[in-house]
Formats: C-alpha cells, sequence, structure tokens
C-alpha cells in the first residue's frame, strides 16, 4: 500500500455489487472524482454457473473489467486506485499494483457503493424481476421464492455453482417445498 494513496489527490475508486446475491452476476462500477467520471460493467451470471464458478471466472473477468478502467479513465503516476474490499475483487489489488499503480484496498467506497447497488438492482429489473422483490438488502429468500414460483424459466438466473444450489435448494424449489 503506497503512502500516496493517503495524500489528496488523483483517484479511481473501484467496487462490486450483488456478489451475496443468488441472481444473475456482479456489477462493477468504477469512479474518477471530482469529473464523477462512472462505469459500469457486468460479469456475466455465467462465470457463477458450472464449470466456470469453480473455476473462478468472475476473477479473471473482474481483471478484464479493470483493464477497461484503466484504458478509459487513464489514470497517471499520481492517481490512487482504492478498492472495495468485495471478494470478487480481490485479484484486483495485485493486477494493478504488478501494472505500477498505487492502490489500497477499502471497506468503504461512499457513494460508489450505492451507484453500483443501482446498477445491479437495474439489472434485475431488466431482467424480468419484480422491482418491489428488490427493496430489501437481504433478498435472499426473496429471490429463492420467485424463482422457485417458474423454476425452469428462471433458474438460468441464478448462480447454480454455489454448492448450497447444488445440494440444496434447487431440489428445494423444483419439488415446491418452498
Amino acid at each position: 500500500m503506497a503512502l500516496d494513496c493517503f495524500l489528496p489527490g488523483k483517484m479511481i475508486i473501484i467496487d462490486a455489487s450483488g456478489w451475496s446475491d443468488l441472481l444473475l452476476g456482479v456489477v462493477v462500477g468504477a469512479l474518477k472524482p471530482p469529473s464523477r467520471m462512472l462505469m459500469e460493467r457486468r460479469i456475466s451470471v455465467s462465470s457463477f454457473q458450472p464449470p466456470n464458478f469453480k473455476n473462478k471466472k468472475y476473477l479473471e473477468d473482474s481483471i478484464k473489467i479493470v483493464d477497461e478502467i484503466v484504458d478509459v479513465m487513464q489514470p497517471d503516476d499520481e492517481t490512487c486506485f482504492r478498492v472495495s474490499s468485495e471478494y470478487v475483487l480481490s485479484t484486483v489489488i495485485s493486477h494493478l499494483e504488478k501494472k505500477g499503480f498505487n492502490v489500497q484496498k477499502v471497506e468503504d467506497t461512499g457513494n460508489l457503493k450505492h451507484l453500483v447497488e443501482d446498477a445491479y438492482v437495474r439489472w434485475c429489473v431488466e431482467k424480468g424481476v419484480p422491482k418491489d422483490l428488490l427493496e430489501n438488502k437481504r433478498r435472499f429468500w426473496v429471490f429463492l421464492k420467485w424463482v422457485g414460483q417458474s423454476p425452469n424459466l428462471r433458474e438460468g438466473l441464478v448462480k447454480t455453482g454455489w454448492a448450497s444450489w447444488q445440494q440444496k435448494w434447487r431440489d428445494e424449489i423444483f419439488q415446491n417445498r418452498l
């Protein structure tokens, strides 16, 4: 962690949303203050389904997205990257450091967290999830019941690579026990 990251100046903040949600993939967002330049990119649900999930394809995808962020936002030597501690971004810090950037892992990205969460919610709505189901931040059970109402149509939206999906929840929804 470079001392440069603790001094005010140029920065790019990166965060993600959707990692712990049952549906879809993950939205990665980057903000470049003070210009308010914002980028949003999606890691597809297929990266969270077999065999990609076991191979951690989502980590490769996060690096590709960060490379795109670098290309678009064009940081210089004085830019500090502040990267959220979200697991899906765990390989991003070392990747950026190898490229010579100053990087700081942070717990709180402020307003960016809300922006990427809003982007995740928009994505869910685009895929047919009723907006009222997305109001609560703890959505696992709500999503599980929603998928269970039409499992043949909605299972494709689920992070099916999770062991809990394969070992428990899939059987539960297909046997209508929810």
